[in-house]
């Protein structure tokens, strides 16, 4: 349980595994930002493979982790931590390929948006439930998997969207039976670790100079309303009601 790392011909693959459903604790996403750090650092890696263990690829934060611990110590650490784990992801020195299969919500997408390229099992979904939480963030990172408009409706109502379909707009390189899917990562993994590393890490870093937008900055941004919704008490409300029921407030619940 926890982050694993390992190297093959190039390609280091790191691994996700926290049971139940890969909602990652404070030092869980520390660790991931340390695994991604050290790929890119390590000259022997050529391209990085980002998978999961169990029934999804990853569920965002451990929100559990956040209603046992007092104060605001854990909701700085996870904060701190997620942008740490995305912001290795987009600024690893090697491209970031992301295997996901089942969901991929919250923090999940903070990491598959920020990935080069992203191969999906057919049960995969995507989605950010940040409002039902009470919390805002990785809207930047659904920004990148789907056009603007989708993007709003899909941050507002908390919906989630099948792989099949961001296979549309690009987003999503290839859908694949679940049973296929690290074969189907390996195989483009394979492609790029072939290639002279010296250029492709040349070009890692020229893609993300030209990037329109500045996805670190972007991101803490919307921290920011996180901690406003957190400090007013919403966002606590939002999350008790999960942790008890697992489902969302509704309409005047979430004022009362």
């Amino acid at each position: 349980m926890g982050i694993a790392s390992e190297t093959k011909d190039g390609v280091r693959v790191i691994t996700m595994d926290f049971p139940p459903v890969n909602a990652l604790p404070v030092a869980g996403w520390g660790d991931l930002a340390a695994a991604v750090d050290e790929a890119g650092r390590d000259e022997d890696t050529r391209v990085v493979v980002l998978r999961a263990e169990g029934r999804g690829f990853n569920a965002g934060v451990d929100i559990k982790e956040l209603q046992r611990t007092p104060g605001f110590e854990a909701l700085v650490g996870v904060n701190r931590q997620c942008y740490a784990a995305f912001k290795a992801v987009y600024e690893c020195a090697v491209p970031v390929v992301a295997a996901v299969q089942g969901f991929c919500l919250g923090g999940g997408v903070g990491l598959v948006g920020n990935s080069d390229t992203i191969v999906a099992s057919e049960d995969a979904y995507f989605g950010v439930p940040e409002v039902d939480r009470g919390a805002l963030g990785a809207a930047t990172h659904l920004a990148r998997l789907v056009p603007v408009h989708l993007l709003r409706t899909l941050y507002y109502t908390s919906r989630t969207i099948p792989a099949r379909q961001l296979v549309q707009f690009g987003s999503v390189l290839e859908v694949v039976p679940r049973e296929r899917l690290d074969d189907a990562a390996m195989a483009v993994a394979g492609e790029v670790a072939a290639k002279d590393t010296t250029v492709v890490r040349a070009a890692k870093e020229a893609l993300n100079g030209i990037d329109p937008v500045d996805v670190n900055r972007s991101y803490r941004f919307e921290q920011g309303f996180t901690f406003e919704l957190s400090l007013s008490g919403v966002a606590d409300r939002h999350r008790d009601a999960f942790v008890a029921t697992g489902e969302p407030l509704k309409g005047d619940q979430a004022r009362s």
